[in-house]
Protein backbone atom coordinates (compact mmCIF):
# COMPACT_ATOMS: atom_id res chain seq x y z
CA UNK A 1 0.00 0.00 0.00
CA UNK A 2 1.43 3.43 -0.78
CA UNK A 3 -0.92 5.27 1.32
CA UNK A 4 -4.05 4.86 4.00
CA UNK A 5 -6.97 6.91 3.74
CA UNK A 6 -9.48 5.97 6.53
CA UNK A 7 -12.80 7.73 6.58
CA UNK A 8 -15.97 7.90 9.05
CA UNK A 9 -13.96 7.26 12.40
CA UNK A 10 -16.00 8.03 15.51
CA UNK A 11 -14.08 10.66 17.49
CA UNK A 12 -12.93 8.25 20.73
CA UNK A 13 -10.87 6.48 18.00
CA UNK A 14 -9.87 10.09 16.33
CA UNK A 15 -9.00 11.21 19.87
CA UNK A 16 -6.76 7.97 20.71
CA UNK A 17 -5.19 7.99 17.02
CA UNK A 18 -4.20 11.68 17.94
CA UNK A 19 -3.03 10.89 21.61
CA UNK A 20 -1.39 7.87 20.61
CA UNK A 21 0.70 9.31 17.73
CA UNK A 22 1.67 12.47 19.87
CA UNK A 23 3.02 10.24 22.26
CA UNK A 24 4.98 8.00 20.00
CA UNK A 25 6.35 10.95 17.99
CA UNK A 26 4.55 10.18 14.42
CA UNK A 27 1.98 11.08 12.28
CA UNK A 28 -1.30 9.32 12.71
CA UNK A 29 -0.95 8.08 9.44
CA UNK A 30 2.11 6.25 10.41
CA UNK A 31 0.74 5.59 13.68
CA UNK A 32 -1.97 3.37 11.94
CA UNK A 33 0.31 1.27 10.43
CA UNK A 34 2.44 0.73 13.65
CA UNK A 35 -1.37 -0.39 14.70
CA UNK A 36 -2.04 -2.80 12.14
CA UNK A 37 1.44 -4.49 11.98
CA UNK A 38 0.71 -4.96 15.90
CA UNK A 39 -2.94 -6.56 15.06
CA UNK A 40 -0.98 -8.72 12.28
CA UNK A 41 1.70 -9.88 14.65
CA UNK A 42 -0.98 -10.58 17.59
CA UNK A 43 0.54 -7.50 19.96
CA UNK A 44 -1.95 -5.12 19.66
CA UNK A 45 -2.70 -2.45 22.37
CA UNK A 46 -6.05 -2.17 24.15
CA UNK A 47 -7.73 1.20 23.49
CA UNK A 48 -8.38 2.23 27.03
CA UNK A 49 -5.36 3.38 28.41
CA UNK A 50 -5.38 6.35 25.60
CA UNK A 51 -8.43 7.08 25.51
CA UNK A 52 -9.49 9.31 28.40
CA UNK A 53 -5.98 9.47 29.81
CA UNK A 54 -6.89 12.44 33.17
CA UNK A 55 -3.83 14.89 32.26
CA UNK A 56 -5.61 15.43 28.70
CA UNK A 57 -9.39 14.76 29.65
CA UNK A 58 -10.62 18.10 29.08
CA UNK A 59 -7.29 19.84 27.06
CA UNK A 60 -6.65 23.16 27.05
CA UNK A 61 -7.84 24.62 23.65
CA UNK A 62 -3.99 26.31 23.31
CA UNK A 63 -2.44 23.17 23.16
CA UNK A 64 -2.64 19.49 22.47
CA UNK A 65 0.71 18.25 23.21
CA UNK A 66 1.17 15.64 26.10
CA UNK A 67 4.47 15.00 28.51
CA UNK A 68 5.71 12.53 26.18
CA UNK A 69 6.76 15.13 23.63
CA UNK A 70 10.43 16.95 24.13
CA UNK A 71 10.88 19.57 26.29
CA UNK A 72 11.28 21.91 23.51
CA UNK A 73 10.05 21.77 19.83
CA UNK A 74 10.02 23.78 16.66
CA UNK A 75 8.37 23.92 14.02
CA UNK A 76 10.41 25.07 11.15
CA UNK A 77 9.03 26.73 8.07
CA UNK A 78 11.47 27.04 5.21
CA UNK A 79 10.42 29.48 2.74
CA UNK A 80 11.83 30.29 -1.25
CA UNK A 81 15.29 31.60 -1.19
CA UNK A 82 18.71 30.77 -2.14
CA UNK A 83 19.23 31.12 1.81
CA UNK A 84 16.74 28.34 2.12
CA UNK A 85 20.70 26.48 2.08
CA UNK A 86 20.90 28.20 5.48
CA UNK A 87 18.40 25.97 7.13
CA UNK A 88 20.15 23.04 7.08
CA UNK A 89 22.83 24.28 9.29
CA UNK A 90 19.77 25.92 11.48
CA UNK A 91 18.40 22.50 12.46
CA UNK A 92 21.79 21.31 13.58
CA UNK A 93 21.97 24.05 15.84
CA UNK A 94 18.58 23.45 17.30
CA UNK A 95 19.10 20.16 17.66
CA UNK A 96 22.41 20.77 19.33
CA UNK A 97 20.17 23.19 22.13
CA UNK A 98 18.24 20.00 22.43
CA UNK A 99 14.99 21.27 20.63
CA UNK A 100 13.20 19.22 18.47
CA UNK A 101 12.57 20.34 14.86
CA UNK A 102 9.67 19.30 12.28
CA UNK A 103 10.09 20.91 9.05
CA UNK A 104 7.83 22.40 6.26
CA UNK A 105 8.76 23.41 2.80
CA UNK A 106 7.23 25.81 0.64
CA UNK A 107 6.48 25.18 -3.43
CA UNK A 108 9.56 27.51 -3.71
CA UNK A 109 12.11 26.29 -0.95
CA UNK A 110 11.89 22.87 -2.84
CA UNK A 111 13.69 24.55 -5.72
CA UNK A 112 16.97 25.39 -3.14
CA UNK A 113 16.66 22.03 -0.61
CA UNK A 114 15.23 18.84 -1.05
CA UNK A 115 12.96 17.28 1.60
CA UNK A 116 15.60 14.05 1.63
CA UNK A 117 18.16 16.75 2.94
CA UNK A 118 15.94 18.35 5.25
CA UNK A 119 14.79 15.05 6.81
CA UNK A 120 17.97 13.64 7.03
CA UNK A 121 19.10 16.18 9.68
CA UNK A 122 15.67 16.92 11.28
CA UNK A 123 14.98 12.65 11.69
CA UNK A 124 11.53 13.91 11.50
CA UNK A 125 9.12 13.11 8.55
CA UNK A 126 9.31 16.41 5.96
CA UNK A 127 5.70 18.48 5.10
CA UNK A 128 5.25 20.34 2.11
CA UNK A 129 1.14 19.87 1.08
CA UNK A 130 -1.75 21.20 2.91
CA UNK A 131 -3.83 18.61 0.62
CA UNK A 132 -1.46 16.02 2.01
CA UNK A 133 -4.04 12.90 1.93
CA UNK A 134 -1.70 11.13 4.50
CA UNK A 135 -1.34 14.08 7.04
CA UNK A 136 -4.07 16.42 6.48
CA UNK A 137 -5.70 12.79 8.08
CA UNK A 138 -6.03 14.57 11.25
CA UNK A 139 -5.71 18.24 9.89
CA UNK A 140 -2.00 18.25 10.15
CA UNK A 141 -1.79 21.59 9.72
CA UNK A 142 -3.26 22.28 12.69
CA UNK A 143 -1.30 19.73 14.55
CA UNK A 144 2.13 21.44 12.65
CA UNK A 145 0.65 25.32 14.16
CA UNK A 146 -0.09 23.98 17.84
CA UNK A 147 1.95 21.16 18.62
CA UNK A 148 4.95 23.15 19.20
CA UNK A 149 6.22 25.44 21.28
CA UNK A 150 7.90 28.18 18.60
CA UNK A 151 7.52 28.27 14.80
CA UNK A 152 10.35 29.93 13.07
CA UNK A 153 10.31 30.79 9.61
CA UNK A 154 13.79 30.88 7.99
CA UNK A 155 13.91 32.39 5.50
CA UNK A 156 11.24 34.33 5.28
CA UNK A 157 10.50 35.33 1.98
CA UNK A 158 8.57 39.32 1.20
CA UNK A 159 6.13 37.04 -0.18
CA UNK A 160 5.53 34.57 2.77
CA UNK A 161 5.91 37.71 5.16
CA UNK A 162 3.31 39.43 2.73
CA UNK A 163 0.90 36.30 3.10
CA UNK A 164 1.32 36.35 6.65
CA UNK A 165 0.62 40.26 7.42
CA UNK A 166 -2.79 39.49 5.01
CA UNK A 167 -4.04 36.70 6.80
CA UNK A 168 -3.31 34.44 3.71
CA UNK A 169 -3.69 30.72 3.83
CA UNK A 170 -3.26 29.23 0.69
CA UNK A 171 -0.67 26.82 1.14
CA UNK A 172 0.21 24.98 4.12
CA UNK A 173 3.29 27.54 5.26
CA UNK A 174 1.01 30.08 5.15
CA UNK A 175 -1.96 27.67 6.79
CA UNK A 176 -0.05 26.86 9.19
CA UNK A 177 1.05 30.34 10.29
CA UNK A 178 -2.92 31.36 10.21
CA UNK A 179 -3.82 28.52 12.67
CA UNK A 180 -1.06 28.94 15.24
CA UNK A 181 -1.34 30.26 18.71
CA UNK A 182 2.18 30.02 19.24
CA UNK A 183 5.07 32.65 19.14
CA UNK A 184 6.45 33.57 15.92
CA UNK A 185 10.07 34.12 14.53
CA UNK A 186 10.74 35.52 11.35
CA UNK A 187 14.41 35.23 9.73
CA UNK A 188 13.71 37.31 6.79
CA UNK A 189 15.94 37.28 3.64
CA UNK A 190 15.52 38.92 0.40
CA UNK A 191 17.19 41.74 -2.38
CA UNK A 192 17.97 44.92 -0.05
CA UNK A 193 14.97 47.07 -2.78
CA UNK A 194 12.50 44.33 -1.70
CA UNK A 195 13.18 44.62 1.91
CA UNK A 196 13.29 48.22 1.06
CA UNK A 197 10.09 48.40 -0.98
CA UNK A 198 7.43 50.53 1.08
CA UNK A 199 4.90 47.43 0.62
CA UNK A 200 7.98 45.14 2.88
CA UNK A 201 8.02 48.23 5.10
CA UNK A 202 4.37 48.15 5.48
CA UNK A 203 4.34 44.37 6.09
CA UNK A 204 6.69 43.97 8.42
CA UNK A 205 5.30 46.82 10.65
CA UNK A 206 1.71 45.18 10.81
CA UNK A 207 3.72 41.56 11.82
CA UNK A 208 5.39 43.53 14.51
CA UNK A 209 2.02 45.21 15.70
CA UNK A 210 0.98 41.32 15.55
CA UNK A 211 3.73 39.89 17.93
CA UNK A 212 5.69 38.43 15.37
CA UNK A 213 9.34 38.77 16.44
CA UNK A 214 12.11 39.26 13.83
CA UNK A 215 15.59 38.69 13.53
CA UNK A 216 17.98 40.55 10.57
CA UNK A 217 18.26 41.20 7.92
CA UNK A 218 22.41 41.41 8.16
CA UNK A 219 23.55 43.30 5.85
CA UNK A 220 26.28 42.07 3.41
CA UNK A 221 26.74 40.77 0.05
CA UNK A 222 23.62 39.24 -1.62
CA UNK A 223 23.64 36.32 -3.98
CA UNK A 224 23.48 38.42 -6.95
CA UNK A 225 26.66 40.37 -8.53
CA UNK A 226 27.17 43.25 -7.43
CA UNK A 227 24.04 43.34 -5.09
CA UNK A 228 24.66 44.38 -1.30
CA UNK A 229 22.94 45.78 1.42
CA UNK A 230 20.79 44.91 4.32
CA UNK A 231 18.64 41.63 3.46
CA UNK A 232 20.92 38.69 4.04
CA UNK A 233 19.36 36.34 6.41
CA UNK A 234 20.94 35.95 10.05
CA UNK A 235 23.44 33.25 10.65
CA UNK A 236 22.19 29.90 11.40
CA UNK A 237 23.76 29.82 14.88
CA UNK A 238 22.00 33.61 15.81
CA UNK A 239 18.39 32.62 14.54
CA UNK A 240 19.25 29.13 17.20
CA UNK A 241 19.74 31.45 19.79
CA UNK A 242 17.27 33.81 19.41
CA UNK A 243 14.94 30.61 19.25
CA UNK A 244 16.06 29.44 22.47
CA UNK A 245 15.85 32.87 24.25
CA UNK A 246 12.03 32.79 23.15
CA UNK A 247 11.77 28.94 24.25
CA UNK A 248 13.83 29.10 27.86
CA UNK A 249 13.76 33.06 28.69
CA UNK A 250 16.07 33.58 31.29
CA UNK A 251 15.43 32.76 34.81
CA UNK A 252 14.87 35.69 37.20
CA UNK A 253 18.12 35.83 38.99
CA UNK A 254 16.40 38.09 42.07
CA UNK A 255 19.55 38.33 44.14
CA UNK A 256 21.79 39.51 41.23
CA UNK A 257 24.24 41.95 42.90
CA UNK A 258 23.80 40.27 45.61
CA UNK A 259 27.09 39.05 47.98
CA UNK A 260 25.96 36.24 49.82
CA UNK A 261 28.47 33.90 52.66
CA UNK A 262 27.42 30.56 53.32
CA UNK A 263 28.90 27.88 55.47
CA UNK A 264 28.46 24.02 55.77
CA UNK A 265 29.76 20.85 56.96
CA UNK A 266 31.41 19.38 60.05
CA UNK A 267 34.87 20.63 61.35
CA UNK A 268 37.44 18.49 62.70
CA UNK A 269 39.09 19.50 65.50
CA UNK A 270 42.82 17.69 65.68
CA UNK A 271 43.55 15.62 68.54
CA UNK A 272 46.76 14.17 67.45
CA UNK A 273 48.12 13.55 63.72
CA UNK A 274 45.39 11.23 63.52
CA UNK A 275 42.24 11.79 65.44
CA UNK A 276 39.96 14.84 65.62
CA UNK A 277 36.77 16.00 67.24
CA UNK A 278 33.52 15.88 64.42
CA UNK A 279 30.21 15.28 64.50
CA UNK A 280 27.91 13.75 61.45
CA UNK A 281 26.99 16.44 59.81
CA UNK A 282 27.41 16.09 55.92
CA UNK A 283 27.14 19.11 54.56
CA UNK A 284 23.82 18.63 52.03
CA UNK A 285 22.13 21.71 53.38
CA UNK A 286 24.53 24.14 53.33
CA UNK A 287 25.53 22.84 49.69
CA UNK A 288 21.97 22.87 48.72
CA UNK A 289 21.44 26.69 50.07
CA UNK A 290 24.40 27.90 48.17
CA UNK A 291 23.38 26.28 44.85
CA UNK A 292 19.73 27.97 45.35
CA UNK A 293 21.63 31.54 46.29
CA UNK A 294 23.50 31.21 42.86
CA UNK A 295 20.45 30.25 40.86
CA UNK A 296 18.83 33.47 42.29
CA UNK A 297 21.90 35.43 40.64
CA UNK A 298 24.20 36.11 43.71
CA UNK A 299 27.86 35.86 44.14
CA UNK A 300 28.37 33.06 46.26
CA UNK A 301 31.32 32.34 48.96
CA UNK A 302 30.68 28.67 50.34
CA UNK A 303 33.07 28.26 53.15
CA UNK A 304 33.10 24.47 53.80
CA UNK A 305 33.81 21.81 56.18
CA UNK A 306 35.19 18.61 55.06
CA UNK A 307 32.56 16.83 53.27
CA UNK A 308 32.64 14.40 50.47
CA UNK A 309 30.47 16.70 48.23
CA UNK A 310 30.75 17.98 44.77
CA UNK A 311 31.23 22.07 44.57
CA UNK A 312 28.34 23.67 43.34
CA UNK A 313 28.90 25.37 39.87
CA UNK A 314 29.09 28.87 40.11
CA UNK A 315 29.83 29.13 43.65
CA UNK A 316 33.44 30.22 45.04
CA UNK A 317 34.03 27.06 47.49
CA UNK A 318 36.67 27.59 50.42
CA UNK A 319 37.99 24.49 52.10
CA UNK A 320 38.42 24.07 55.91
CA UNK A 321 39.34 21.92 58.64
CA UNK A 322 39.00 23.74 61.82
CA UNK A 323 36.26 26.12 63.61
CA UNK A 324 38.98 28.34 63.95
CA UNK A 325 40.38 28.14 59.94
CA UNK A 326 36.40 28.18 58.80
CA UNK A 327 36.25 31.61 61.24
CA UNK A 328 39.26 33.72 59.32
CA UNK A 329 37.70 32.45 56.15
CA UNK A 330 34.34 34.17 56.87
CA UNK A 331 35.91 37.18 57.76
CA UNK A 332 38.11 37.45 54.72
CA UNK A 333 35.10 37.11 52.34
CA UNK A 334 32.99 39.94 54.48
CA UNK A 335 31.48 42.63 53.70
CA UNK A 336 28.60 40.53 52.25
CA UNK A 337 24.58 41.19 52.31
CA UNK A 338 23.79 37.85 53.62
CA UNK A 339 25.46 35.47 55.65
CA UNK A 340 24.08 32.16 56.09
CA UNK A 341 25.85 30.04 58.62
CA UNK A 342 24.41 26.35 58.17
CA UNK A 343 27.71 24.46 59.28
CA UNK A 344 28.13 22.96 62.31
CA UNK A 345 30.68 23.70 63.85
CA UNK A 346 32.55 21.96 66.90
CA UNK A 347 31.84 23.77 69.94
CA UNK A 348 35.27 22.38 71.84
CA UNK A 349 38.98 21.56 70.32
CA UNK A 350 41.74 19.99 72.73
CA UNK A 351 43.99 22.84 74.64
CA UNK A 352 47.16 21.27 73.41
CA UNK A 353 46.87 19.32 69.84
CA UNK A 354 49.79 16.15 70.60
CA UNK A 355 52.36 16.86 67.82
CA UNK A 356 52.74 13.02 67.49
CA UNK A 357 50.27 9.94 67.95
CA UNK A 358 49.29 9.90 71.54
CA UNK A 359 49.75 5.90 72.63
CA UNK A 360 48.05 4.41 75.47
CA UNK A 361 50.28 3.83 77.95
CA UNK A 362 50.06 2.01 81.47
CA UNK A 363 49.06 5.16 83.03
CA UNK A 364 45.75 4.65 81.00
CA UNK A 365 44.15 7.07 78.76
CA UNK A 366 46.46 10.72 78.21
CA UNK A 367 44.57 13.64 79.20
CA UNK A 368 42.37 15.58 77.23
CA UNK A 369 41.78 19.42 78.36
CA UNK A 370 39.04 20.70 76.03
CA UNK A 371 38.91 24.35 75.67
CA UNK A 372 35.84 26.31 73.75
CA UNK A 373 35.97 26.91 70.07
CA UNK A 374 35.57 30.74 68.65
CA UNK A 375 31.35 31.37 68.07
CA UNK A 376 31.16 32.01 64.82
CA UNK A 377 27.55 33.17 64.26
CA UNK A 378 27.90 35.31 67.74
CA UNK A 379 31.39 36.76 65.98
CA UNK A 380 29.73 37.92 62.92
CA UNK A 381 26.15 38.58 64.21
CA UNK A 382 27.92 41.23 66.78
CA UNK A 383 30.24 43.00 64.76
CA UNK A 384 30.32 46.79 64.32
CA UNK A 385 30.61 47.77 60.51
CA UNK A 386 30.85 45.13 58.63
CA UNK A 387 28.29 42.99 59.78
CA UNK A 388 25.87 41.22 57.25
CA UNK A 389 22.27 43.13 56.89
CA UNK A 390 20.79 39.70 57.43
CA UNK A 391 22.75 36.90 58.75
CA UNK A 392 20.80 33.54 59.61
CA UNK A 393 21.76 30.92 61.83
CA UNK A 394 20.96 27.69 62.15
CA UNK A 395 20.07 25.38 65.49
CA UNK A 396 21.13 21.54 65.29
CA UNK A 397 18.94 20.10 68.59
CA UNK A 398 18.39 17.22 70.07
CA UNK A 399 15.36 18.50 72.68
CA UNK A 400 13.17 21.39 73.23
CA UNK A 401 14.08 22.55 69.78
CA UNK A 402 11.63 25.16 69.75
CA UNK A 403 13.08 26.42 72.86
CA UNK A 404 16.39 26.34 71.88
CA UNK A 405 16.32 27.63 69.16
CA UNK A 406 14.62 30.98 70.62
CA UNK A 407 17.62 31.21 73.06
CA UNK A 408 19.77 30.93 70.42
CA UNK A 409 18.40 33.80 68.59
CA UNK A 410 18.54 36.13 71.45
CA UNK A 411 22.01 34.82 72.98
CA UNK A 412 24.16 34.71 69.34
CA UNK A 413 22.33 38.05 68.06
CA UNK A 414 21.30 36.77 64.66
CA UNK A 415 18.72 37.73 62.63
CA UNK A 416 16.82 34.46 61.43
CA UNK A 417 17.39 31.03 63.57
CA UNK A 418 16.39 27.75 61.49
CA UNK A 419 16.06 24.84 63.99
CA UNK A 420 15.94 21.40 62.96
CA UNK A 421 16.20 18.58 64.88
CA UNK A 422 18.82 16.21 64.59
CA UNK A 423 18.13 13.05 66.94
CA UNK A 424 19.16 9.66 65.49
CA UNK A 425 16.06 8.81 64.86
CA UNK A 426 15.35 11.44 62.14
CA UNK A 427 18.09 11.03 59.81
CA UNK A 428 18.98 14.46 58.97
CA UNK A 429 22.51 14.41 59.72
CA UNK A 430 23.81 12.91 56.53
CA UNK A 431 20.31 12.44 55.49
CA UNK A 432 18.45 14.03 52.48
CA UNK A 433 15.85 15.22 54.05
CA UNK A 434 14.61 18.06 57.02
CA UNK A 435 12.71 19.07 58.68
CA UNK A 436 12.95 22.61 59.45
CA UNK A 437 11.16 25.83 61.53
CA UNK A 438 12.06 29.49 60.79
CA UNK A 439 12.82 31.34 63.66
CA UNK A 440 12.71 35.06 63.39
CA UNK A 441 11.48 38.24 64.72
CA UNK A 442 7.82 39.99 63.66
CA UNK A 443 6.54 43.12 65.73
CA UNK A 444 8.81 43.10 68.11
CA UNK A 445 7.49 39.09 68.74
CA UNK A 446 9.48 36.14 67.94
CA UNK A 447 7.68 34.17 65.33
CA UNK A 448 8.25 30.59 64.17
CA UNK A 449 7.60 29.44 60.74
CA UNK A 450 7.34 25.49 61.09
CA UNK A 451 7.74 24.03 57.12
CA UNK A 452 6.66 20.57 56.75
CA UNK A 453 9.40 17.69 55.55
CA UNK A 454 11.40 18.40 52.77
CA UNK A 455 14.01 17.09 50.62
CA UNK A 456 17.38 19.34 51.60
CA UNK A 457 17.11 21.30 48.34
CA UNK A 458 13.34 22.09 48.64
CA UNK A 459 14.22 23.52 52.20
CA UNK A 460 17.37 25.47 50.39
CA UNK A 461 15.17 26.77 47.68
CA UNK A 462 12.44 27.94 50.36
CA UNK A 463 14.62 29.79 52.33
CA UNK A 464 16.21 31.55 49.56
CA UNK A 465 12.55 32.63 48.72
CA UNK A 466 12.23 34.16 51.91
CA UNK A 467 15.85 35.77 51.55
CA UNK A 468 14.35 37.25 48.37
CA UNK A 469 11.33 38.36 49.86
CA UNK A 470 13.09 40.08 53.14
CA UNK A 471 15.42 41.89 50.77
CA UNK A 472 12.85 43.09 48.36
CA UNK A 473 10.24 44.48 50.98
CA UNK A 474 13.05 45.20 53.79
CA UNK A 475 10.77 44.37 56.35
CA UNK A 476 14.04 42.84 58.34
CA UNK A 477 14.04 43.71 62.21
CA UNK A 478 17.21 44.16 63.21
CA UNK A 479 18.75 42.21 65.80
CA UNK A 480 18.36 43.76 69.25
Amino acid sequence: MASLTIRKLDENVKTYLRLRSAKNRRSVEEEVRVILRELIEGREEPLTPLAAPPDVAAPAPTSQRTSALPEASVTLIIGGGIAAYKSLDLIRRLKERRIEVRCVLTKAAQQFVTSLAVSALSHERVYTDLFDPQSEFDAGHIRLARDCDLIVVAPATADLMAKMAHGHADDLASAILLATNRRILLAPAMNPLMWNNAATRRNVAQLQRDGVVLIGPNSGEMAEAGEAGVGRMSEAIEIAAAAERLLRPPVPRPLAGKRVLITAGPTHEPIDPVRYIANRSSGKQGFAIAAAAQAAGAEVILVSGPVDLDDPDGVTVKHVESARQMLEHVQASLPVDIAIFAAAVADWRVANEGEQKLKKTSAGMPPLQLVENPDILATISKLIGKRPPLVIGFAAETEHLIDNAKSKLQRKGCDWIVANDVSPATGVMGGDRNTVHLISRKNGEIAVDSWPVMTKEQVATELIAHVVKSVADKSLEPAS
